[in-house]
Order: structure tokens, then sequence, then C-alpha cells
């Protein structure tokens, strides 16, 4: 194992390890200048039940950055497994025949047919290193039913269900 001052300090290593752990794929939309944008990330989360809040994490260096800021709102679109190129087309890689269909609630703009959708208003922002964390009041939720997309080690993955359902200090630990 590699000592913690050459560990800390390699790029690699830090993606190599963030990416053993397996997480959902989400576009971040904002509507800003009359332009929606989007971007995918999987640096998401829930940041508190009461109230209802989320968090997000973007690079300052990200286009969409700025417009987060000036538009004081955002959306989460949790990807569904079968919307891989959707991913990709929001995570710089254009994909031909790709036109994302966007649904709305109130100013946010939210993609259609996502595993899960959130619209949050950003009531907080805080540097994090090269990162803004943005924390957004939750003002809309809704779940299709559909299965996430779920990316480990730079690969997209899907879901195997246990036959067993986890324990109710599982499902209630947050």
């Amino acid at each position: 194992m590699k000592d913690q001052k050459t560990a800390a300090s390699d790029h690699t290593l830090f993606r190599e390890v963030m990416g053993s752990f397996a997480t959902g794929v989400t576009v971040i939309t904002t509507e800003a200048r009359g332009e929606v944008r989007g971007m995918t990330a999987n640096a998401f989360m829930s940041g508190s039940l009461e109230p209802p809040l989320c968090v997000i994490s973007v690079a300052t260096r990200a286009r969409i950055h700025p417009l987060l800021i000036e538009a004081g709102h955002f959306g989460v679109s949790i990807l569904a497994k079968d919307q891989e190129k959707l991913s990709t087309h929001f995570a710089g890689g254009p994909v031909a025949d790709t036109a994302p269909e966007f649904v709305r609630v109130g100013r946010t703009p939210l993609l259609a047919n996502a595993s899960a959708v959130i619209a949050a208003e950003t009531i907080a922002r805080h540097e994090c290193g090269d990162h803004s964390i943005f924390i957004g009041r939750i003002v809309h939720l809704e779940a299709s039913g559909r299965a996430p997309l779920i990316v480990h080690e730079g690969r997209y993955a899907s879901l195997t269900y246990s036959m067993e359902r986890a324990p109710e200090w599982v499902a209630d630990f947050w």
C-alpha cells in the first residue's frame, strides 16, 4: 500500500478509490439566461429529511457552475438503466441521435423517463477544494420505479437484488 503522503497527492489513485464506490448516475440541470444546461454527475446525496434537502458537488471549472449560482435552482434526474446515452451526452460526449426530452417542474428542467427526479431551490453554497457544494431545498420529488443506472469503477453496471429485504434499521438509518 502507498504511504499516505503519496496517496493523498495521487489523482489516479484518488479516482480509482472513489470509483470503487458503486453509485447511481444523475444529470444535474438548471436554466439560466434562457438556456437549459446539464451535466452528468454522481456527486449527489440526500442532505436532510426534515427539512428535505439534497446536496450536489460541482467542479468550479464546470460550465454549469456559474449558471447554477445565477439560476438559484437545480434539478437532479436519477437516470434509469437504459439511459446510458444520456449519461454520455451530458458528460460532454454528445451522442448522435440523442435529443434529451425535458419535463418542467416550475422553472426547473428535469429529464423525462428517469428513474427518479428532484427539483430543488439552492439555499446554500460552500467551497470545497476545486468544487462547490450546493445544498438544495427540495420542492418536488417523483419516482418512476424504473431500475437505476449504476456506475462502478468507470463502467456502467446494473443491480441484482437479494431475495432478502434489508433489516428495518438499514432502511431507516438516515
